[in-house]
């Protein structure tokens, strides 16, 4: 069973940083799609970024880019979200997810394409 445990969250100031890990155990990392959602209350999960397996290739959701960073490292299982001049609007519960080998498409934005979900992490950004 595959298992992704989230950390790295927490509360920084406006135009902070922070750097989201997710540790992923139970299958062969390498092979998986890695994608970060987040979700803020009252509001839907949405689509932050994304990694893709084989070809390390990169997405992100305009609201992101230009501040966020998303990496991999096979070596340790870990796949990170780099989060630089955060702003209020960032505040929500990161979540990232795992998809086994498939080619990333538009599909990749969507949560309903992962196979695996970590429980969260809490970043708050105070206005």
């Amino acid at each position: 069973q595959v298992q992704l445990v989230e950390s790295g969250g927490g509360l920084v100031q406006a135009g902070g940083s922070l750097r989201l890990s997710c540790a992923v155990s139970g299958g062969t990392f390498s092979y998986y799609n890695m994608g970060w959602f987040r979700q803020a209350p009252g509001k839907e999960r949405e689509f932050v970024a994304a990694i893709a397996w084989s070809s390390g290739r990169t997405y992100y959701a305009d609201s992101v880019k230009g501040r966020f960073t998303i990496s991999r490292d096979n070596a340790k299982n870990t796949v990170y979200l780099q989060m630089n001049s955060l702003k209020p609007e960032d505040t929500a519960v990161y979540y990232c997810a795992a998809k086994y080998r498939q080619v990333p498409t538009i599909e990749a934005m969507r949560a309903s394409w992962y196979d695996y979900w970590g429980q969260g992490t809490q970043v708050t950004v105070p206005s």
